[in-house]
């Protein structure tokens, strides 16, 4: 349905460029209804040999977001594409789109003609030496849990509270990511990706009906495993289920995929159905 396959990207040098509305702009009004009730939605992808990776699912979830937000979507499409041939990027970079609800008053209700806030930012692409896709990271529990939101549950709202105080919770840069279940007590997510554990050939991730985010690349891995044959279950998972797992991944757009090494005390090996799904990526020139 949504196609980006023409927009193509002018390398730059700017650690970083942004536009808002359209015209490249440092300012927001302060009367935003995003910046006062997190009344948003945002996506962040990988520009990769100048192109954003999995564009139409990204936007997709995007308008999707917004409608159920009741944001308006009118244009929105057609908008953000010229925000983006208007950008001069890297051949590799990070895109990130927020959109608001745009100019408000005081008070909840939403104003019935308010004009969405569209802003575009280029980032440079981050780079990890300590190789965690090859060499799998260290993890721990988080001991918040994702309050039950089946309203907002899957989107990327701009409401991450939990999430921010759920990574306050250690400063240890070995330890790369947090392990956040619900408060029904089921595994839910990592601070800033999904989860995958796969037990006796089976790949498995936490159902999301009631909390957190239902990743782009979460999804992607979903669909490339059902066609190469690998089973799969989006189920309810324990502690346990995760700590008898053959194999544990963490994922999300830009990551993609880091295995599990050793969470807390124990450790896991990295298996050959992670590996084979990291080759499927690379082969898909994600």
């Amino acid at each position: 349905m949504y196609d980006c396959s023409e927009l193509h990207f002018i390398p730059m040098t700017d650690v970083i460029h942004q536009l808002v509305n359209g015209q490249t702009s440092k300012d927001l009004n302060i009367q935003d209804r995003g910046l006062s009730y997190g009344h948003g939605v945002f996506e962040t992808l990988k520009i990769s040999a100048g192109q954003a990776v999995l564009w139409r699912e990204h936007l997709d979830r995007l308008v999707t977001s917004c409608q159920r937000l009741k944001i308006s979507t009118d244009h929105l499409q057609t908008d953000l594409e010229s925000d983006l041939l208007k950008l001069p990027v890297q051949e590799q970079a990070v895109l990130k789109i927020i959109i608001t609800a745009g100019v408000g008053g005081r008070g909840y209700q939403v104003p019935e003609k308010a004009t969405p806030t569209r802003i575009v930012q280029i980032f440079p692409y981050p780079v990890y030496s300590d190789q965690p896709e090859q060499l799998g990271i260290k993890a721990r529990w988080c001991q918040i849990q994702l309050s039950s939101a089946p309203l907002l549950a899957g989107m990327k709202h701009l409401n991450r509270l939990e999430q921010v105080l759920a990574r306050s919770e250690w400063s240890d840069a070995s330890i790369k990511e947090g392990i956040v279940c619900g408060c029904d007590g089921f595994l839910a997510e990592g601070t800033m990706s999904n989860l995958f554990l796969i037990k006796n050939g089976v790949l498995k991730t936490p159902i999301l009906h009631s909390y957190g985010v239902e990743g782009i690349m979460r999804n992607y891995l979903l669909d490339l495993a059902k066609a190469n044959a690998i089973p799969v279950e989006v189920t309810q998972l324990t502690k346990a289920d995760l700590l008898s797992a053959d194999e544990v991944f963490f994922c999300n757009s830009l990551i993609e995929i880091w295995p599990l090494r050793q969470l807390e005390e124990h450790c896991f090996e990295i298996g050959p159905i992670t590996r084979k799904l990291q080759s499927l990526l690379k082969a898909e020139s994600l």
